[in-house]
């Protein structure tokens, strides 16, 4: 029997009083996620950074204004998805996630992964994109592909805040993001027509002259 979800507002209780880690120590408040809770579409970061624990919300700033950017080029706004990251307390001076930190935060994506049930994973840099999909193989190779984690489709695509230092990836992630916007129709119009194909046959089922069973001869 499947485990059943747990509500949204209750891994964000969870989160908001764990302290399993010293990250808990210097944070000024969890960041837990923002977004639809039954988002087609779930985007997944690396850690909160200094903003987003100033004010409790993943991906504000410039990275945030140049994400609503590039998520409207998928024909998507902010309020459609919801956006995450791996861990939930900013890590000191931004530094890489450790390993110990990572799983003890675990847990709470894979609930609101399970709760939100996408269909589509986003990751957005080198690390979420190896977490998630555990591997070794790099952003700058996994980047614009559609893969899978279990039942999910994961699209990797490089960090905004990359374009912001590099402004050579900018058109690949804007690139990706446009690709995004097509497997979602294509998606769309996939559905469509097996949900077509399925009206067609209970129509078609319908119009059948019932059968009357056979009497036996007398």
């Amino acid at each position: 029997m499947p485990k059943p979800h747990i509500p949204l507002e209750d891994i964000r209780a969870q989160v908001e009083g764990c302290r399993k880690c010293t990250l808990a120590d210097g944070r000024t408040q969890t960041v837990f996620g923002v977004g639809n809770p039954s988002a087609r579409v779930l985007i997944v970061g690396e850690a909160p950074g200094k903003n987003e624990d100033l004010q409790g919300e993943p991906f504000v700033g410039k990275a945030g204004q140049y994400l609503n950017e590039l998520l409207s080029i998928a024909g998507l706004a902010r309020e459609d998805v919801f956006i995450a990251n791996v861990l939930k307390c900013r890590p000191p001076g931004n530094r890489d996630p450790r390993p110990e930190e990572i799983e003890l935060c675990t847990p709470y994506l894979r609930e609101q992964t399970r709760t939100i049930d996408p269909e589509f994973i986003v990751t957005l840099g080198n690390f979420s994109t190896k977490f998630i999909l555990k591997t070794e193989i790099g952003i700058t190779r996994l980047h614009g592909t559609l893969q899978r984690a279990g039942k999910f489709k994961v699209f990797p695509i490089f960090h905004p805040a990359a374009a912001i230092y590099d402004g050579s990836k900018r058109e690949a992630l804007e690139n990706d993001f446009a690709t995004l916007g097509e497997l979602l129709r294509a998606s769309d119009a996939e559905q469509a027509a097996s949900k077509a194909e399925q009206v067609a046959n209970e129509a078609a089922k319908a119009a059948e002259p019932p059968q009357v069973e056979q009497p036996p001869l007398l």
